[in-house]
C-alpha cells in the first residue's frame, strides 16, 4: 500500500497519449479535443466503478491520465531553457484523483525572476481552464518555496506529496533538500503543528465519528486521519509506504489491513459522491446516503433500512480508522516528542505501571497470562484519575487480546467482579466505557452492545449511532455529578448524588437502546438483556427488578411531560402509580434528561426542563401522600385559589374584584396554571379594565432555565378561529410554540397562554423584543374579521430528505369530557396555522395542546371538542377530520 508515491501501469484503455497527440495535430484549437478526451477517460472510469472494478485503481488511474493529458498541454508551450518544472501537489501528487478532485499544480521556477516564463504560463493555466479542468495552481521559485514553507505548516505538507509532471526532475530534488527536515520543520516540530490541526479539525465535528452527516474527509476517522498518518511518517522516517511503518515496528500487519481496508472504502464512497453529485462533495448528506446504499447493494429488510445498513459499515470503518489514528499519534508521541525524555514510571501492581502519565503493560504477556488484566486495566484508569490514557503499545496489546473475551471469559465470576467494581468506582466511569469502546472490548463483554454498533436510525431525531448516544448519554450523567452542572441542571445535579447506587444508573443507561435494530419493541427487548445481566453479575433481586423497569420504561417520563396535560390531578394520579416509588421517580429523571441531552444536543431547552421538572415535582407530592390517597380535582382547585389568594393580597389586590372575576372562571383554570400565573394574569385583566383591545402578557424566564419558554398570555373576548390566528400570527413573528392552554370563562372571555421560543430553541428575554411580539400580537388579533386572512399566510419550508407521512390519531379522554388528538407530522413553519384552520373548518374548539418538535417531526397532542363544548364522538366526523389533516398536511409537506 502506497503511501505518497503511486504506481500505475500504463492503461491505455483509459488513454492512449500517441493517438492523441495524433488527433492534436489534425486541429486548428486543441480545447475541443481536450474536453472530449477528459469526457472519455471519466465515462470508461465510471463504467468500470459501476462494474465492481478496485476503486483504488480508478482513483490512480485517473491521476495518471491526467499525468499524460497534462503532459502533452505543457509539450504545447515553448519554454526558454530548463528553469521551470511542473509538479503536481497535494492530493494529486499522492496519485489520487476522485472524478472532480482539484487538480493541484505548482509551477516550480528556479530563478525568482518569472518574467521569461510568464507568457507561456500564463498561455498554459489558460489553456487548463478551457478545457474544463478544476485546478488549484501556484507559481513559486525556489527560494519563494523555502520562505513559505517555513512560515505555513499546510504549505510545507502541500510541498511534501509533490511530483514532477513535466520539466527538470533537478528542480524538485532542490526543493526538497531546501524543505528537508534538517533544515526547516523538524519531524517533532512537524508532528506537534499536524496534531493540533487535527485536534482542532476533530473539534469543528465534536470529536465524534457519528455525525449524521459526515464529511468524508474531515470528520473524524475520514480520509484526513489516513493522510496524517502518512505526512508524519514521511516526514520522520521518509517513508514511500505504508509497508515501510510495519518494518519500523509502528504498525503491524493487522493495522494496515484496517487502513487499507477502511482508505478503499472511503475512497469507494467518495468516488460515488463525485459521480452521483457531478463536484467535489465530500459531505455524506442524507439523499446521497440512501442512493450509495442502494448502488452497493444493500436493501431493505424488515429490521433495519438499506441506508442503516451501509451507514453501519461507514461508522465500522471510521471507528477503526479513529482508534488505528489514536494509537498510532501516540505511538509516534512517545517515539518523537517523548522519545529522549526520562519518564517518570510508578508502579501500580504485578501487571501495570504508570509511565509519563499514561498506563503501561509491564510485559507483553500481561493479557496472555491473565486475561483478567483486559478489565482491570480500566479499572485502574477510573480509580487513579491522574492517569492520561493507554501507552500505544499497551494498546495495541489490548486489540492483539481482545479476542479471549468470549463466552467462557464472560461467564467468569473474577471478571464479572472486575467489571461491577469499574461500575462501582467513583472515578469517571462514563470516560472509562467509551475507552473499552474504542478499543473494542465493551463489544466483545457485552456482545448485545457490540450488536448496536455502528447502528445509525436514519432521523434527524437521532443523530448519533446507538453506541455513541448511549456512551454520550453516560458522560451527562458523569457530567451531573460536577459541582457546575448545578446552573444547568439542578434538579438533576442533586438527585444523582442521593442515588444509592449508582452503579444501576450506568446499568440502565447502558442497556437502555441496546435492543434497537433487532425487530420489536427496543425497550422490552433491553429489559430482558438487562435481567441476564443483572443475573450474571449477581445483582440482588430488588436491583435487577429497578434496572430492568428503568430500561423497559426509559421513555415514559419524556412521553408523559410532553404528550400528557400535567396540569391534570388524575394524568400525575396514573403516572405516579405507573412508577410506583420515589427511588424510581429519582433514577428515571435523571436517566431522562441524560437521554434527551445525548440524542440531539437542539432538543434540551428550558421548556423542556421546566416540562421535566415540574412532572417530577408533583409525581414526587402524589407519592408523598401515597397512592392510596390521591389529590383530588376539588382538593388541587382549592389549594391553587387559596395560594393565588395570598400572592394578591400580598401585592395589595382589590379581592372584591378578584372574586369577582375569578366566579367566572371554571375548575379547568385552576388545575391548568400554578398560584403564580394565576395572580400575574388576575392582575393583568383588572389594570386592563374595559379596553377592547385583547390583552397581551409576555413573561420572560429567570436565566436559570427552571421557568422554561417565553409565556404569551392573551385574554380577549372568545371568538371562533383564535387560535388558528393567534399560530399564525406567532409563525410570522418566527417563534415556535411549544404549548398551549385554552380556558374559557363563563361570560365568553378566552384566557390562552402560549409557551414560545424563538427560532434556535431559546427563550425570549429581550424587552424590545418582547415588546414588538406584544404588539404585532394585538394589532393581528383586535379584529376578528382578519382571522381567515391571516391562517392563510404562511411561508414553507424547503422539503426534507425525510418523507414523514402524516399520522392521526384519535382517542376519548373521558375524564375530561374531551377528545385527544395525537398528530404525527413533517415539520415545518405554519403548521399550527394550518392545523387551526382545520379545526376552524371542522367546527373544533381546542382546550390544549402540547406541542413537541423531534428532529423533522412534529408530535403534536390536542385536547379538542365540538362548539358546544362535548367530546368528538361521531366515528364519521373523526374519519372526517383525520382525512383532512391528512390531505392537508401531506400536500403541505
Amino acid at each position: 500500500m502506497l503511501l505518497h508515491h503511486y504506481r500505475f501501469a500504463p492503461d491505455e484503455t483509459l488513454f492512449d497519449a500517441e493517438t492523441f497527440r495524433r488527433e492534436l495535430a489534425g486541429t486548428r484549437s486543441p480545447i475541443a479535443p481536450f474536453k472530449a478526451a477528459l469526457r472519455a477517460i471519466q465515462s470508461r472510469l465510471d463504467e468500470r466503478f459501476h462494474a465492481g472494478a478496485d476503486v483504488r485503481d480508478l482513483v490512480h488511474g485517473r491521476a495518471w491520465c491526467l499525468d499524460q493529458l497534462l503532459g502533452v498541454a505543457w509539450s504545447l508551450h515553448d519554454w526558454p531553457d530548463d528553469g521551470v518544472t511542473l509538479l503536481a501537489v497535494g492530493g494529486y501528487g499522492r496519485g489520487e484523483l476522485h472524478p472532480h478532485s482539484d487538480v493541484d499544480l505548482m509551477m516550480l521556477l528556479e530563478s525568482d525572476d518569472d518574467t521569461p516564463y510568464r507568457e507561456g504560463l500564463t498561455a498554459f493555466i489558460t489553456l487548463l481552464w478551457d478545457i474544463g479542468l478544476e485546478i488549484g495552481h501556484s507559481v513559486r521559485s525556489l527560494s519563494d518555496c523555502e520562505r513559505e514553507a517555513e512560515g505555513d505548516i499546510t504549505i510545507i505538507t502541500n510541498l511534501m506529496e509533490s511530483r514532477t509532471l513535466a520539466g527538470p526532475e533537478s528542480l524538485r530534488e532542490a526543493m526538497k533538500a531546501r524543505l528537508a527536515p534538517g533544515r526547516m520543520w523538524p519531524s517533532d516540530r512537524f508532528f506537534e503543528a499536524k496534531w493540533q490541526e487535527q485536534i482542532t479539525r476533530h473539534h469543528r465535528f465534536n470529536n465524534s465519528e457519528y455525525h449524521l452527516e459526515p464529511n468524508i474527509k474531515s470528520s473524524p476517522g475520514g480520509l484526513r486521519d489516513i493522510q496524517m498518518i502518512g505526512w508524519v511518517a514521511k516526514r520522520h522516517f521518509g517513508s514511500q509506504r505504508y509497508e515501510d511503518l510495519v518494518a519500523n515496528g509502528f504498525m503491524n500487519d493487522a493495522e494496515l489491513r484496517i487502513l487499507s481496508q477502511g482508505q478503499a472504502f472511503l475512497w469507494q464512497v467518495r468516488y460515488a459522491l463525485h459521480m452521483l453529485t457531478g463536484r467535489a462533495e465530500d459531505r455524506l448528506l442524507f439523499d446521497h446516503q440512501r442512493t450509495i446504499a442502494e448502488l452497493f447493494g444493500f436493501r431493505d429488510t424488515p429490521e433495519r433500512l438499506a441506508v442503516e445498513q451501509f451507514m453501519k459499515r461507514y461508522y465500522r470503518h471510521v471507528t477503526a480508522l479513529a482508534g488505528l489514528n489514536d494509537m498510532l499519534l501516540q505511538h509516534f508521541d512517545e517515539a518523537i516528542l517523548r522519545g529522549g525524555e526520562r519518564l517518570v514510571t510508578t508502579s501500580l501492581n504485578e501487571r501495570f505501571e504508570i509511565e509519563g502519565g499514561y498506563i503501561k503493560a509491564r510485559n507483553r504477556a500481561v493479557f496472555r497470562d491473565h486475561p483478567y488484566a483486559l478489565l482491570e486495566l480500566f479499572l485502574l484508569m477510573a480509580e487513579h484519575p491522574e492517569i492520561e490514557g493507554v501507552r500505544a503499545d499497551t494498546i495495541r496489546l489490548i486489540r492483539d487480546h481482545r479476542h479471549l473475551i468470549d463466552d467462557l471469559y464472560r461467564d467468569d465470576a473474577q471478571h464479572q467482579h472486575l467489571f461491577m467494581s469499574l461500575l462501582r468506582s467513583s472515578g469517571n466511569v462514563a470516560r472509562q466505557l467509551r475507552r473499552m469502546n474504542r478499543y473494542g472490548v465493551l463489544g466483545k463483554y457485552l456482545p448485545e452492545f457490540g450488536q448496536a454498533v455502528g447502528l445509525m436510525q436514519h432521523d434527524l431525531f437521532h443523530i448519533y449511532t446507538v453506541d455513541a448516544h448511549t456512551l454520550r448519554l453516560l458522560k451527562f450523567i458523569h457530567q451531573f455529578r460536577k459541582p457546575e452542572a448545578r446552573s444547568e441542571f439542578p434538579v438533576a445535579a442533586a438527585l444523582v448524588h442521593q442515588l444509592p447506587k449508582l452503579e444501576l444508573l450506568w446499568i440502565a443507561g447502558l442497556y437502555h437502546d441496546i435492543g434497537k435494530g433487532r425487530g420489536g419493541d427496543h425497550s422490552l427487548l433491553g429489559a430482558r438483556d438487562v435481567e441476564r445481566f443483572a443475573e450474571r453479575h449477581g445483582l440482588s433481586n430488588r436491583d435487577t427488578r429497578l434496572v430492568s423497569w428503568l430500561v423497559e420504561n426509559h421513555l415514559m417520563m419524556s412521553m408523559v411531560a410532553q404528550k400528557r396535560d400535567i396540569t391534570d390531578p388524575d394524568v400525575i394520579g396514573e403516572f405516579a402509580v405507573l412508577v410506583g416509588d420515589e427511588t424510581r421517580l429519582d433514577h428515571l429523571y435523571v436517566l431522562t434528561v441524560a437521554d434527551i441531552n445525548a440524542t440531539n444536543p437542539t432538543l434540551w431547552n428550558g421548556w423542556r426542563a421546566s416540562l421535566l421538572r415540574q412532572l417530577h415535582a408533583e409525581t414526587k407530592r402524589a407519592l408523598r401522600r401515597g397512592l392510596d390517597n390521591p389529590l383530588d380535582r376539588e382538593e388541587w382547585v382549592r389549594e391553587t385559589r387559596g395560594e393565588a389568594r395570598s400572592l394578591l393580597v400580598t401585592v395589595g389586590a382589590d379581592i372584591g374584584r378578584v372574586d369577582r372575576l375569578w366566579e367566572s372562571l371554571g375548575e379547568e383554570y385552576f388545575l391548568q396554571y400554578a398560584p403564580s400565573e394565576i395572580a400575574w394574569q388576575t392582575m393583568g385583566i383588572l389594570a386592563h379594565g374595559e379596553s377592547p383591545l385583547p390583552l397581551i402578557l409576555i413573561s420572560a424566564p429567570t436565566d436559570d432555565m427552571s421557568d422554561g419558554g417565553t409565556k404569551v398570555f392573551i385574554h380577549t373576548r372568545s371568538v371562533d378561529d383564535l387560535f388558528a390566528a393567534t399560530a399564525a400570527a406567532m409563525e410570522q413573528l418566527g417563534l415556535s410554540i411549544h404549548d398551549a392552554r385554552i380556558a374559557t370563562s363563563s361570560n365568553d372571555w378566552t384566557l390562552n397562554t402560549f409557551i414560545v421560543l424563538d427560532d434556535q430553541g431559546r427563550a425570549i428575554r429581550d424587552p424590545g423584543r418582547i415588546e414588538e411580539i406584544r404588539g404585532h400580537l394585538v394589532e393581528e388579533l383586535d379584529d376578528p374579521d382578519d382571522y381567515p386572512q391571516i391562517v392563510t399566510r404562511h411561508t414553507p419550508r424547503q422539503l426534507r430528505h425525510f418523507k414523514v407521512p402524516t399520522e392521526v390519531l384519535i382517542e376519548q379522554d373521558p375524564a375530561n369530557e374531551r377528545t385527544l388528538l395525537e398528530l404525527t407530522a413533517p415539520d415545518r413553519p405554519g403548521l399550527l396555522a394550518r392545523v387551526g384552520r382545520i379545526f376552524m373548518e371542522q367546527d373544533i374548539s381546542l382546550s390544549a395542546a402540547k406541542i413537541a418538535t423531534l428532529g423533522e417531526r412534529v408530535e403534536d397532542v390536542f385536547f379538542i371538542t365540538d362548539k358546544a363544548g362535548a367530546p368528538l364522538t361521531d366515528p364519521e366526523r373523526q374519519q372526517r377530520l383525520r382525512e383532512r389533516l391528512i390531505e392537508m398536511l401531506d400536500v403541505a409537506g
